[in-house]
């Protein structure tokens, strides 16, 4: 059985989150605060973190934070708030999904569903060769490393698709809901600012060594490519 992380200091809402994932075939573990989340995060490895915004010791955000620092592990906020600039914070730190109180267990449940089955997409072996070299980038999607000048760069699984994504269609413009449903799904519930804040996310890292021959250029309105110097 699967574990999933349910961490809200509201025990009505993980006692019913808890019921809804055991009819999905889920083992529940509860947490009412952030340290707690955290400590059974890293005991369990559960496979998706529902994540309540406004909590005791550490918030979401900063739970999130620290979750997205190691782990590739889906993570979905909850909050009593629906602001925008909320949702994109939440974006940027690393989220890959935002429900606003009150919500439907049942949709919950499947934005649940619906994440790790683009997962499970996403973790389909690739064939055999797949490197691309490009100035001083290479991505070997085998193995899931990018080197930049020969230096290895921490990246998550999905920030490394998003690479090949781009890298391997050199100067060609993807909207944001072309990345959408190339890399999260046709069935993702989110929006497109997910998209902004992984590029965001992306560059930041790449960014800490020089590649003035290549660059992922924001197309204003549209999206982005991967742009070759004099290409």
């Amino acid at each position: 059985m699967q574990y999933i992380l349910i961490a809200d200091d509201n025990r009505d809402i993980t006692d019913v989150l808890s019921a809804y994932a055991r009819k999905d075939e889920f083992d529940p573990i509860v947490a009412h605060d952030g340290e707690e989340a955290l400590r059974l995060f890293n005991q369990y490895n559960p496979v998706v973190v529902l994540l309540d915004v406004m909590m005791p010791k550490e918030d979401g955000y900063e739970v999130c934070r620290k979750i997205r620092a190691k782990s590739d592990t889906p993570v979905i906020l909850i909050t009593a708030r629906g602001e925008d600039f909320e949702k994109i914070m939440g974006l940027d730190i690393g989220a890959d999904d935002y429900i606003v109180k009150p919500f439907s267990p049942s949709e919950v449940m499947a934005r649940v569903r619906a994440i790790l089955r683009r997962m499970t997409k996403s973790d389909a072996p690739t064939q055999s060769g797949d490197t691309l070299s490009i100035s001083n980038l290479v991505i070997n999607l085998d193995e899931y490393t990018i080197y930049i000048n020969g230096q290895k760069i921490s990246l998550t699984k999905k920030e490394i698709e998003t690479m090949w994504t781009l890298a391997s269609n050199p100067n060609k413009v993807f909207t944001r809901d072309n990345l959408l449903d190339s890399l999260w799904g046709f069935d993702y519930f989110g929006d497109s600012r997910t998209v902004d804040s992984h590029i965001k996310r992306l560059r930041a890292k790449l960014d800490k060594i020089e590649h003035p021959e290549w660059s992922i250029k924001t197309i204003w309105g549209v999206g982005y490519k991967f742009e070759i110097e004099g290409k």
